[in-house]
């Protein structure tokens, strides 16, 4: 997810993606450890994805 799409969306919208995200990263790290994923660095896209969503967030929290 690019930081346009990011900043495009609301903060309840940004909260709700933040936890299905953290979710599934929690999921592939589980699935990884017990057997190799296919591709594993979906692993390190959603992590930084969650890292974007939580740094807008914490802007648009100063800002205010």
């Amino acid at each position: 997810m690019k930081i346009s799409d990011i900043r495009d969306l609301s903060v309840d919208d940004l909260v709700e993606k933040l936890k299905s995200l953290k979710k599934e990263y929690t999921d592939m790290k589980i699935a990884h450890t017990v057997s190799p994923l296919e591709n594993p660095l979906q692993i390190r896209k959603i992590r930084k994805t969650v890292a974007r969503i939580e740094t807008e967030l914490r802007s648009r929290e100063l800002e205010a």
